[in-house]
This record gives C-alpha cells, sequence and structure tokens, in this order.
C-alpha cells in the first residue's frame, strides 16, 4: 500500500496564479528556507527566543511596575518575590517565585501610542513610516540563525503578527491558528503518485508563468514547493501536536489556547525553530481593567511560569530568550469610563520581562516616579531593547540589510545594550 502523504493549501499569493486546486504547498511567506548566514552558529549554540506577546498594551502599574498607595493605583496591591525588595502586582504569584531568572525593565520608552504603530515599533525597532516595511524581528532571527537545511520553519507565530518586511517571503513568519494541532492547511489523503501529478501539473503552469516574464518569482516559488514537499513528510511535523507530551505537562501550562501555545513553542524550538511568537490578547484595557486584569494576567503568569521551569528543568533556558511585551502601556491615571474604568495608551514609560538566553535575572532596570508619570533613572529606549536581544542571540546588530531602496540598513540603527542584565 502507498503511504498517504499530507497535503498542505497554497496561499493567496500563489492561488491568485490558478493553483488552488493543486492541493500542494503552505504559506508561501513561511516556508521558503531562510539562507541563515550564522546556521552553523545556531547548531553549536541553539540560540533561540520565545516572544510572549501581550497585544493590546498592558497596564505597568497593574504588572511589574505597581505603585501601592499612590492616587490612581486603584485597587491593585502589590506582593513581595523571591527576590527581596522586589514587588511584583498582586495578580502575578507565580512570576513572583520565579522573578530570580527574570529581569524587569521598568522603564521603556516608546514613541507611538497608537496600537498599530507601537507595534510595529516594538516589533521592527523602527518607527512606521517612509517607503520601507521593516521586518519583524522574528525574520531577522530566522535570516541570520535559521538552518537552512531545517525542515520546519525558521520562524512561527502561534496567532497573527507582522510580516517580514523587505527581508521577503523567505524569512516570513508560519502563522499557526490552532495551538497543539498540525496547522490549519495541512490536510492528509493524498498518496505520493497522486502528488507527483499535482507537481507536473503545476510546474506546466509555472513554465508559463516564466516565459510570461516572471522567471525569478517561479523560481522561488519552485523552493517553496520543494520545502512544503520536504515539511509533509517530516518527522519534525509532529512538533505542532501535543499527542505525545504528557498529560501533567499540558495541564500545568493550562489547557487555554495561549498555555497550549508555549508548550507548542518549547517543543518547536527543541526541534530547532529560533524564533517563535505567542500571542495573548485582550490588554487594552480602556474600560473594566480592575475586572478583567486578573483572569488575563492568571493565564500569562502561569503559562510564562512553567514555560520557564520547563526550560530551565530540560537544560534549554540558557540558550532560550524569552521576552513577555507588548506595544506600549497605560496611562497612569484612571480614566473615567463607564461602568467601570480603565487606563488609557501611553508610550512614555512602560515594562516588560526578560529570561534565559544568559540575561541575568532578579534585577530591575529603571525607577519610575511614585505616580508612574515620569521616569526618574535609567530610561531604556527601543533601540536599547534591540541591541540587548541582538547581544544575548549573538547576531551582529551592526550587520547591514539590504532593503529594495539599494540603501543599507543596519540590523539596529543605534541604541546600547542594556549592560545591567548582560553576563
Amino acid at each position: 500500500m502507498i503511504p498517504s502523504i499530507p497535503t498542505l493549501a497554497l496561499d493567496a499569493e500563489v492561488t491568485r496564479r490558478g493553483a488552488l486546486g493543486f492541493g500542494l504547498g503552505l504559506s508561501a511567506s513561511a516556508l521558503l528556507s531562510p539562507l541563515g548566514l550564522h546556521a552553523e552558529q545556531l547548531k553549536r549554540e541553539g540560540r533561540s527566543c520565545i516572544l510572549v506577546w501581550l497585544a493590546g498594551g498592558p497596564s505597568q502599574m497593574e504588572t511589574w511596575d505597581p505603585k501601592p498607595g499612590a492616587p490612581n493605583a486603584g485597587s491593585t496591591k502589590a506582593i513581595r518575590t523571591a527576590v527581596p525588595g522586589l514587588s511584583v502586582a498582586e495578580h502575578w504569584p507565580k512570576l513572583a517565585r520565579r522573578i530570580k531568572d527574570v529581569a524587569v525593565v521598568r522603564t521603556m520608552v516608546g514613541k507611538e501610542a497608537a496600537h498599530a504603530r507601537g507595534t510595529y515599533h516594538v516589533h521592527t525597532g523602527r518607527r512606521m513610516g517612509g517607503p520601507e516595511k521593516h521586518p519583524n524581528f522574528g525574520a531577522v532571527v530566522a535570516a541570520e540563525l535559521g538552518d537552512p537545511g531545517s525542515d520546519l520553519p525558521n520562524f512561527v507565530s502561534i496567532g497573527k503578527t507582522l510580516s517580514s518586511g523587505f527581508l521577503g517571503v523567505k524569512f516570513a513568519p508560519f502563522e499557526v491558528t490552532r495551538a497543539g494541532q498540525l496547522p490549519a492547511n495541512v490536510s492528509k489523503g493524498v498518496t505520493a503518485p497522486r502528488l507527483a501529478r499535482r507537481l507536473a501539473l503545476l510546474k506546466g503552469q509555472d513554465d508559463e508563468f516564466a516565459e510570461a516574464g516572471a522567471k525569478a518569482r517561479v523560481v522561488e516559488h519552485r523552493v517553496l514547493y520543494e520545502r512544503a514537499r520536504r515539511l509533509m513528510a517530516s518527522p519534525k511535523l509532529k512538533s505542532f501536536r501535543l499527542d505525545d507530551e504528557p498529560a501533567s505537562q499540558q495541564q500545568a501550562y493550562g489547557k487555554s489556547r495561549f498555555g497550549q501555545g508555549l508548550l507548542v513553542a518549547r517543543r518547536l524550538i527543541e526541534s530547532g525553530v529560533p524564533f517563535v511568537e505567542v500571542r495573548h490578547g485582550g490588554w487594552d484595557m480602556h474600560n473594566s481593567l480592575f475586572q478583567k486584569i486578573e483572569p488575563s494576567s492568571a493565564d500569562v503568569d502561569r503559562g510564562v511560569s512553567v514555560l520557564l521551569s520547563d526550560l530551565k528543568n530540560r537544560g534549554r533556558l540558557g540558550q532560550t530568550l524569552v521576552i513577555v511585551a507588548g506595544e506600549f502601556g497605560r496611562t497612569p491615571k484612571i480614566n473615567k469610563k463607564t461602568p467601570a474604568p480603565g487606563r488609557d495608551h501611553w508610550a512614555r514609560n512602560f515594562n516588560l520581562l526578560l529570561a534565559g538566553g544568559g540575561v541575568r535575572g532578579g534585577r530591575v532596570v529603571g525607577k519610575t516616579s511614585a505616580n508612574g508619570q515620569e521616569i526618574v533613572e535609567r530610561p531604556v529606549m527601543v533601540e536599547d531593547l534591540f541591541q540587548t536581544l541582538c547581544r544575548v542571540l549573538r547576531i551582529d546588530a551592526s550587520k547591514e540589510l539590504s532593503p529594495p531602496n539599494g540603501r543599507p540598513l543596519k540590523i539596529v540603527d543605534g541604541g546600547q545594550a542594556i549592560s545591567e542584565i548582560l553576563g
């Protein structure tokens, strides 16, 4: 009997060319193998990164820079952590116990207080605008650390994220919508001979397309098809599933989409994927912040704490950088929205977490005023953050990329790494 081979639906770019009926492929933005210049380095060190994205902008005063007693603190209390003198908001008891593995940056300085622009800024290290579409940092990691011989994509996003910009489809994110299952565009039931016939028909269409003046695009697509074929038959495809994970482990992460997404992220980096983003939405709390914050925080507190513990127990935390961040923070002042108030957009100072990869945990960078309005010590610019990420991942931040306009662009333009948390 001829074994059944999975088949994957082509993305919109390819289907526009009439290939939808062939049942071959995977997202063209995700499967082309990156030509990473540091693949051997990745193999030696196994460097990887998991970005936990808190979409909407988490309030710093309800996360890791609480202000108990301040006029605008609301009902949020502070709790002690495993590090004397370091407190976090009461909604984070599990991370409070793991804080020795975590560095808290309390004085991030943003310049964009709109969601799309803030998301772009913190994902790319650059502000939106101008002719160039800058790459998601995950795409940069895929390009620099990705293994061109891997069967798996080198950048996986569990949930929507930004594109690879001018780096193109070779380094774009492969987006997963259902954590713990095979990707949504994977199906079974196509035999090897049938798949071969589809490939032959698709080759005929490509030949015609090339003759019409799109030879370069055809070459790119054919690399995609080969990558898709390899992935379909790869034993590493099981990294997306949780069938072989102990039930106790799945329960520890939490059965929410987010918790299962973090577990899949751990599996993917162990299979050689250098960058995984996991999204947790719902942080745009203009209304009912004090009602919404507890369940949202509980999900992230549980999942990230277990992830750090799991990575440490499996000997991976030293090589895996974990980032927990959103696009900006929330206003120190509570608004007057009814029936339940919240906080509005605030980019002047916000906080985030860094752990693993050699980051020195149990440390706090920066200090804000008693009311949370101002930075009084150690402002950290977005460029400083990206310099730090590159340093941890052993990426040359000064390396020049080549946008379509022909003007070289450094991976990070300006800034200084946060030396206080680097070993």
